[in-house]
């Protein structure tokens, strides 16, 4: 999306002075959100080199077998980090929980990427996927906090009007958590690695499961 698609409010490089000497600076968080039960969350821009032994990790765990990449080593991670990083059309941003790397989270065009001759795409129409990281201790609530921060991000955007999301007809976890942040299904569409379930959620569906019905 980049300078295609509306930028997230707040985004700006992350300056040299924030690191120290001889270090390499982290991305500057973008967007912070306090939930009441869990704390801080924040997202910054994905490091393609700094970031790729840590997603690794993460997309190739188990639970991430949706994420459609268990079998990538570590350079085939950092080079589809490269790859979206250059793209215009397409961003990741690392989540931060507390200050520790806890979601990942996509944001893409869907009139250029992943739903193109599908889905026809509106004036403010935003896609979305995000992945949790593994956890050996799970916490309640967590991911749909992670869900309803990646949501206020999107939507902190005056110009996003409706969040599309293509899950997999399987990952019936992320039905139940789409559901509840206010997704509506459309359809079942089948894509080139999946038969998905093609969902949406305008800015006033969001707002309605968070009681502000503006």
């Amino acid at each position: 999306m980049n300078e295609h698609s509306p930028r997230i409010p707040g985004q700006r490089p992350p300056s040299a002075t924030e690191a120290g000497h001889g270090e390499r600076a982290a991305p500057a968080p973008l967007f912070t959100r306090t939930d009441p039960a869990l704390g801080e969350f924040a997202l910054r821009p994905v490091d393609p080199a700094a970031d790729a032994a840590l997603l690794h990790g993460w997309v190739t765990h188990p639970k991430a077998v949706f994420w459609l990449m268990q079998d990538c080593d570590l350079a085939a991670v950092e080079t589809e980090c490269a790859r979206i990083a250059a793209d215009p059309f397409h961003d990741a941003f690392l989540g931060l929980h507390n200050g520790t790397p806890a979601f990942l989270m996509e944001r893409y065009d869907p009139a250029h990427r992943e739903l193109v001759g599908i889905h026809t795409a509106e004036p403010g129409d935003v896609g979305m996927h995000f992945l949790t990281a593994p956890a050996t201790t799970p916490v309640p609530g967590f991911t749909r906090a992670v869900l309803t921060t990646v949501m206020e991000i999107l939507f902190a955007d005056p110009a996003t009007r409706r969040v599309v999301v293509e899950p997999d007809t399987r990952n019936t976890a992320v039905h139940a958590l789409n559901e509840a942040v206010g997704f509506e299904v459309l359809r079942t569409v089948s894509l080139p690695a999946k038969d998905a379930r093609l969902s949406t959620c305008t800015r006033e569906q969001f707002l309605a499961t968070r009681g502000d019905h503006r």
